[in-house]
């Protein structure tokens, strides 16, 4: 039985209906702008109508603004399920590759010269916080051991939960004794380390070692002779451990004239590869804190120091 024709005024012949399973006869192209067929991947470099435009920005989880708060006010998202793998309260850092961390300026400290407590804001790119991280040790320690201090650090999401804690231990600074040379503990949960921070000995580089739970070199972070940022960026590389390629950075960034001959507040960026395990991420946050410890912490009317010599 033929296809029926469609009538018009100059007969023309039918169109062909094409069969199930019939591939002789092409079939008609989708609209512009239609969805083509379902079965079908899209080319590549599709990018559906709803997915144009810069990414959404995932928020970490805090808490939402109560009823009657500002009207421009913004309610973060609620956190995803956590990845395979991932310490609780990490999940955000498997979005990001850029960290930026901002010293509190204490003002008793600034006025007085009285060492307190170091404390810090960790932000995302867009300046919005996603940690807080405060030092904790007891007076005698901070006054009477200056940066060479042992301490606990507590890190914190915006929902006031500790999950990230830095332990630093001791050490004497000397280039010429390996035995006294600078480490770091990470955990996240607190309790369950995930990394370590070591200083290798150079005689006049400062030189680390980024380690596993198992003490286990993966990463290495070399910086320049003299860390000093005279009124300019300090810039740490981070290399893999069998290259010299940098795959990522720890920056001391210049706060300005004011704030750096007055204060000891600083700031840092760190830069890594966005597909790197969130642990060794977490680990990267605590070998800032010992670069900020070692080199750009001042205490009292002391200078501060900008080589493993000092």
């Amino acid at each position: 039985m033929s296809a029926p024709g469609y009538p018009g005024p100059y007969n023309n012949p039918p169109y062909p209906m094409a069969q199930y399973g019939d591939k002789s006869i092409a079939p008609y192209p989708a609209p512009h702008g239609g969805y083509g067929d379902p079965h079908q991947a899209p080319p590549p470099g599709f990018n559906p109508g709803y997915n144009q435009g810069p990414p959404p920005v995932m928020y970490q989880p805090g808490p939402v603004p109560e009823y009657g708060a500002h009207p421009g006010a913004i309610a973060p998202a609620m956190a995803a399920a956590a990845p395979i793998g991932v310490p609780p309260g990490l999940e955000y850092l498997t979005q990001i590759d850029q960290i930026l961390i901002h010293q509190k300026v204490e003002l008793l400290e600034a006025f007085i010269g009285f060492e307190t407590n170091n404390q810090y804001e960790i932000k995302n790119s867009l300046g919005q916080k996603i940690y807080n991280a405060k030092e904790k040790n007891d007076c005698c320690t901070r006054n009477c051991c200056g940066s060479l201090r042992s301490f606990d650090m507590k890190i914190k999401d915006t929902m006031d939960r500790e999950v990230i804690r830095i332990i630093r231990p001791f050490r004497c600074v000397s280039c010429w004794f390996p035995c006294c040379l600078q480490e770091m503990e990470v955990q996240a949960p607190p309790g369950t380390t995930i990394g370590y921070i070591k200083q290798d000995w150079h005689p006049c580089l400062p030189k680390f070692s980024i380690q596993g739970p198992n003490k286990e070199t993966l990463l290495k972070l070399d910086g320049p002779c003299f860390a000093c940022n005279c009124c300019g960026d300090v810039n740490f590389e981070l290399k893999s451990k069998d290259s010299d390629k940098p795959v990522g950075r720890i920056s001391k960034q210049w706060s300005g004239l004011l704030k750096e001959v007055f204060t000891d507040t600083d700031n840092f960026g760190i830069q890594f590869p966005l597909d790197m395990d969130v642990k060794l991420k977490a680990v990267l946050m605590g070998a800032c804190f010992l670069i900020d410890f070692m080199f750009f912490e001042k205490v009292g009317e002391a200078n501060q120091r900008s080589s493993v010599f000092s």
